[in-house]
């Protein structure tokens, strides 16, 4: 049973052609846990795309998925699932020296400088409280498509401890040499776009949802535009 995805800018529109280096880890069948659910087109409201352009001189090596060239394909969820992120508290590493944390999980994140967060340097992670545990189908993420870069560092952990010191599991990582001192991850980097990057959840049940990241390829400062966390409540 294959997976898809349906993504909006303006207007809801279901999308055919796949981009396999952007899905990545979503090729494969759903969790055995929503398995036996009905399933239907995940709806994604894209943002519009940055009008600053595209750099000639883009990072590029092994571990590095070069920029998605068309819209990725459909993705299947079980019916019920929501986007349970939404206006929920979000809490971080470090405050924000520009912006409001609430802005993470508050839908907006169009390219503007009004819809990011910045904090200061080093590895620094965004927190979301679910305020339950649901079952996690789908995370996206999008840190700054501002500009087109590459955010180091990625990691997306989910819990039921808020301080993730129990029961963690690792959802993506693609600090592939541990700088960042969570482990080497075999995730691949990606360039910033209105796409984000899309995040199997893998029907893991978990409450708090965790994004680390270590600066860009443009800058040491971290951003985040917004977390959206698509899932079921948990059973």
């Amino acid at each position: 049973m294959k997976q898809g995805l349906v993504l909006t800018s303006r207007v809801p529109l279901l999308l055919g052609a796949a981009a396999a280096v952007w899905l990545g880890a979503l090729a494969g069948e759903l969790p055995a846990a929503a398995a036996d659910k009905p399933l239907k087109p995940l709806v994604l409201k894209l943002p519009e795309p940055t009008l600053r352009g595209t750099p000639e001189d883009l990072p590029a090596g092994p571990n590095i998925d070069p920029p998605p060239k068309e819209d990725p394909a459909p993705f299947m969820v079980p019916e019920g699932t929501l986007n349970v992120s939404e206006g929920k508290k979000v809490t971080s590493s470090v405050k924000p020296f520009t912006g409001e944390l609430s802005q993470v999980t508050d839908g907006k994140k169009e390219a503007f400088d009004s819809d990011a967060i910045e904090m200061r340097s080093g590895s620094q992670w965004v927190q979301v409280d679910l305020g339950a545990e649901h079952v996690l189908h789908v995370v996206m993420l999008w840190h700054d498509h501002r500009y087109i870069q590459i955010t180091r560092d990625v990691l997306l952990q989910v819990s039921n401890d808020p301080e993730f010191k129990t029961g963690v599991t690792t959802l993506y990582n693609n600090d592939f040499d541990d700088s960042s001192k969570q482990g080497a991850g075999k995730d691949k980097e990606y360039f910033e776009t209105r796409w984000g990057r899309v995040v199997e959840g893998k029907g893991i049940k978990a409450r708090y949802v965790r994004g680390y990241s270590k600066g860009t390829s443009l800058t040491a400062l971290n951003c985040w535009q917004e977390i959206e966390v698509y899932g079921t409540p948990g059973q």
